[in-house]
């Protein structure tokens, strides 16, 4: 028996998580209250039960104290169930526009001010949090990357660790990422802005690809940021961090950081233990 715990921030993508669990095969359970969680789990995994993944959603709610829910978690580890906690997480920011979007009230909020209710979440779930046997961080995953990511983990079984690496492309005139961790100035190479067939283009596109990466410098730079970045990752993975977010920058954004950052990522992305996306902030601004 697989028995999934999902939790974490409201707006977090707890729900979806659930959703792309059942396709998947799990038999899902949201919005279980915490005083039913052990009776649950005991119904589940009587003698002839059938089931055999099991995802359990668990919210904090103004109605209960989310301390229970993580008491009766250790509980059924004490008792050898089989529990495994996932963390749904996301910056304040996101989960503040993603709440003015949907037009809900946060379930913690007071007197409507949503990043106060976020604020207190937080602290209510910051020991879970540390608890947990999963944190994916969706401020910056793309629907598709957080099914491949829990096709990683619970389809797949392949090893994990909370690390969520994002490579990101931007435009100084457009400001500095500010959740930025790394950041890379990549203005030192010659600006394809300044050709006319690839002013318009960006560094998605093959000419401005074949253009940047044209000069040594880029190939050189390509090869010091991959050996820094592969050096610092594991050694952020052992300090427990779990988001780094590697910011390449050029003026506008478009092209020769476009082209570095697809260049990392290609390097990034298939060298397992930890998620990897990209991310364009600037290629679509005017």
């Amino acid at each position: 028996m697989r028995f999934v715990v999902v939790t974490g921030m409201s707006g977090g993508g707890k729900r979806t998580a659930l959703k792309m669990l059942e396709d998947a095969g799990y038999y899902c359970v949201d919005n279980l209250p915490v005083t039913l969680v052990r009776k649950f789990a005991e119904l589940i995994t009587m003698p002839g039960s059938e089931i055999t993944k099991v995802a359990l959603g668990l919210d904090v709610r103004a109605d209960q104290s989310f301390e229970d829910a993580t008491k009766v978690l250790q509980e059924l580890k004490d008792r050898k169930y089989n529990v495994e906690i996932l963390f749904m997480e996301a910056g304040d920011d996101v989960l503040i526009k993603r709440y003015k979007e949907s037009r809900r009230l946060h379930p913690l909020a007071v007197e409507g001010r949503t990043l106060d209710g976020v604020r207190r979440e937080r602290k209510v779930l910051e020991k879970i949090r540390t608890q947990a046997d999963y944190v994916i961080d969706t401020t910056s995953l793309l629907t598709r990357e957080l099914k491949e990511e829990l096709d990683r983990i619970f389809i797949n079984n392949e090893e994990y660790n909370s690390l969520m690496v994002t490579v990101m492309s931007f435009g100084f005139k457009n400001g500095i990422p500010a959740d930025a961790d790394l950041v890379f100035d990549v203005r030192f190479l010659p600006n394809p802005y300044y050709i006319d067939q690839l002013k318009h283009k960006t560094g998605n596109e093959r000419e401005v690809q074949e253009y940047v990466m044209g000069f040594e410098e880029s190939h050189i730079f390509m090869d010091k940021l991959t050996d820094m970045v592969k050096f610092l990752i594991p050694n952020y993975v052992k300090e427990g961090k779990y988001r780094l977010v590697i910011a390449i920058g050029c003026t506008g954004g478009k092209h020769r950081s476009v082209t570095l950052s697809n260049r990392l990522f290609a390097r990034l992305k298939d060298q397992g233990g930890y998620g990897v996306t990209l991310y364009h902030r600037d290629v679509k601004n005017e």
